[in-house]
């Protein structure tokens, strides 16, 4: 459902727990290439097809963003768009469209790579902690562009129209800046290193993106980004990767209920960080090709998690994987090493009778027998998730409001989880819905 249609109704989940989960579920496009790739779409001087699209309420602001700018793009199909840039009229995000979305940051570095200017409204912050920009505004400014921001605006400029190859190192390993400085450098005079870079598979599939439509990228998925600036791009075809948090959110989801379910259209190789933890938590995962079928049927084990950079544990399934570990028998320890404040919903997960103790970035999982179904909220994207997989694994009846913040990141989710024997429907009340702010996952 498209935001505007939410204007005068509220959404809710009604999850009646419970019940196993069996059969089959494909995964939709990556949500965190999307974010980027579709705003790197502004670097093609002629029509890009980009395939696999995720069918997500963020997909859908970057999309108009583009449009609001000036860009030319046709649905094909449900997961695929053209989208034409050769006639960009604006520089310059719309403030509302721009500050609901967290990725927004990567049309900085799309327009600066190709115009030499961006204005893009500051994006929302997520509730779970800071997200600084300084690492982004360090590689533009390491590139010749000036950066300030002034009016709730980002704006950078270069005096000669292009940004020109240089050295830039990160001082904290971040994707966001890694993506957003590999974009801009794309299209500048001579080479760029980028050092110490993030190596998560959305930077691989933006890098080859870029490389598929004349860029010259070498090193993504390694913390050296070699790229030699080209005079343009030109176009041509590309589908986006599988969804690695997804996958795992339905894997978390077979864990907490039980049963067993064919994970399908996943790289497996992405997902060993997050299969490693559940076969130590006592879940069974046998891999295939583009496959996993994730079975369990014993008792969870407890385990220790702590959050890190790919390929450790990915701070996006901290909040599914400890849903999990509530029910696990023994005491587990969740250390979350990379955001701060990102157990906001442990509050929510104790109204469920869930036995959690949090210290700073560290959560004292002590797993109890069962969670019983009461009313609880989202707070953002991936807690949305670990909400929903608790109430699947409850005791009786829960209802989950806030679900928007849920649908910036799940195509489909209700529906997925329906085919798989999930007791779950998606309820409309009248009501005056929250302004949808930017909370990543």
């Amino acid at each position: 459902m498209c935001l505007e249609e939410r204007v005068n109704t509220l959404t809710k989940y009604i999850v009646q727990g419970g019940k196993p989960l069996f059969g089959e579920v494909e995964i939709s496009g990556a949500k965190n290439a999307a974010v980027a790739i579709i705003p790197a779409a502004l670097m093609v001087d002629g029509t890009c097809r980009i395939e696999n699209i995720p069918q997500i309420s963020d997909v859908t602001l970057c999309l108009k963003i583009l449009e609001q700018l000036g860009a030319s793009i046709r649905s094909i199909n449900r997961h695929t768009v053209e989208i034409n840039c050769s006639h960009i009229r604006s520089t310059r995000t719309s403030y509302d469209l721009a500050r609901k979305i967290r990725a927004s940051y990567y049309l900085i570095g799309a327009l600066l790579g190709r115009f030499g200017q961006a204005e893009v409204a500051m994006p929302g912050g997520c509730n779970f902690g800071v997200r600084p920009i300084d690492q982004h505004v360090k590689g533009f400014t390491t590139l010749g562009a000036k950066v300030v921001v002034e009016g709730g605006f980002i704006h950078a400029s270069t005096e000669t129209g292009h940004l020109k190859g240089a050295h830039v190192y990160l001082d904290v390993v971040s994707v966001g800046a890694t993506m957003n400085i590999m974009m801009a450098a794309v299209m500048a005079q001579g080479d760029t290193v980028i050092e110490n870079a993030a190596k998560e598979p959305h930077i691989v599939d933006l890098a080859n993106f870029l490389n598929s439509m004349g860029a010259n990228i070498r090193g993504a998925g390694t913390d050296t980004i070699k790229i030699r600036g080209v005079e343009r791009l030109t176009g041509g075809s590309y589908a986006i990767i599988p969804d690695q948090i997804e996958a795992g959110t339905y894997m978390a989801a077979v864990a907490a209920t039980g049963g067993q379910v064919l994970v399908k259209n996943i790289i497996p190789k992405h997902m060993d960080c997050i299969t490693a933890k559940l076969v130590e938590m006592g879940v069974e995962v046998e891999e295939h090709e583009d496959t996993l079928l994730v079975r369990r049927t014993g008792k969870l084990q407890k385990t220790n998690v702590k959050t890190m950079p790919y390929p450790g544990f990915p701070t996006d399934m901290q909040p599914q994987v400890t849903a999990v570990l509530s029910l696990a028998e023994g005491t587990s320890l969740v250390t979350e090493s990379v955001w701060n404040n990102r157990y906001r919903y442990v509050d929510e997960l104790k109204r469920m009778g869930a036995n959690i103790q949090v210290d700073e970035k560290t959560a004292v999982v002590e797993g109890v027998d069962h969670l019983t179904g009461a009313p609880i909220q989202a707070c953002d994207l991936r807690a949305g998730a670990a909400l929903v997989i608790a109430a699947l694994a409850a005791h009786g009846e829960s209802e989950i409001s806030c679900v928007q913040y849920i649908e910036r990141g799940y195509e489909d989710i209700v529906a997925k989880l329906r085919r798989l024997g999930a007791d779950i429907r998606s309820v409309e009340e009248p009501g005056e819905s929250e302004e949808l702010e930017a909370h990543i996952g």
